[in-house]
């Protein structure tokens, strides 16, 4: 990551283009209550950290609610994470009670960079989405709850509401995935996050249009 900001520093483009990396939720050791998020990989993470706050680039982040739901699959677990109605979860750190594990997640990120001492930070989410298909044996893929955390994240995101960590700001979003990816390997769901399919027909309407009054962006 120096390396290419020292390259375009020199090409005069240091302050235009931001580099960056993106980080599945597995680099914070600790992400549950939100308040208590905290990285691990140490002097590493330290490193990456100063990195980011010298040069003004963002923290890019990929928090999946599925996978959440994967491993806990109970009723309030899933309208937690599809932003239905539900009873909440209470961070005892702040008082702050959650109604969705979107929020729960990207301040659990926020958490770790102020613990680190970069609050200053932005915070990107560079990947988020839900499998419309799975295998017999997978918990969570569904057409219905792919429709419904797309629908409501993008609704979300609309209200501008923020997290509770970061109220009144809209975090920059890229949805996972415009289209299928119908080679990859693994699990049927990892090939069934697509808003579209290869042969072009829409997996389902997502409740997008022109206008869109956050930077919401699909990958």
């Amino acid at each position: 990551m120096q390396n290419v900001q020292n390259a375009l520093n020199a090409a005069s483009l240091g302050g235009k283009i931001k580099v960056s990396s993106v980080h599945s939720m597995a680099v914070l050791a600790q992400s549950e209550p939100p308040s208590s998020g905290a990285f691990g990989y140490g002097d590493t993470m330290k490193a990456l950290l100063e990195f980011h706050s010298k040069n003004g680039s963002p923290f890019m982040i990929n928090p999946y609610p599925f996978f959440a739901y994967q491993s806990d699959p109970r009723p309030d677990t899933l309208a937690f994470c599809l932003f239905q109605p539900n009873p909440g979860r209470l961070d005892a750190g702040t008082g702050i009670k959650y109604m969705n594990m979107f929020d729960a997640q990207v301040d659990a990120v926020h958490s770790a960079l102020s613990t680190m001492g970069h609050k200053d930070v932005e915070i990107v989410v560079a990947e988020t989405g839900w499998p419309y298909k799975g295998d017999p044996n997978e918990v969570g893929p569904s057409l219905e709850y792919a429709k419904a955390y797309t629908g409501n994240l993008v609704s979300h995101l609309r209200s501008v509401v923020g997290t509770p960590l970061m109220p009144g700001k809209s975090v920059d979003t890229y949805i996972f995935a415009l289209y299928d990816e119908d080679l990859k390997p693994g699990p049927t769901s990892e090939r069934s996050f697509g808003l579209y399919k290869p042969d072009l027909s829409m997996t389902y309407d997502a409740g997008l249009s022109k206008s869109v009054l956050v930077r919401l962006l699909i990958l």
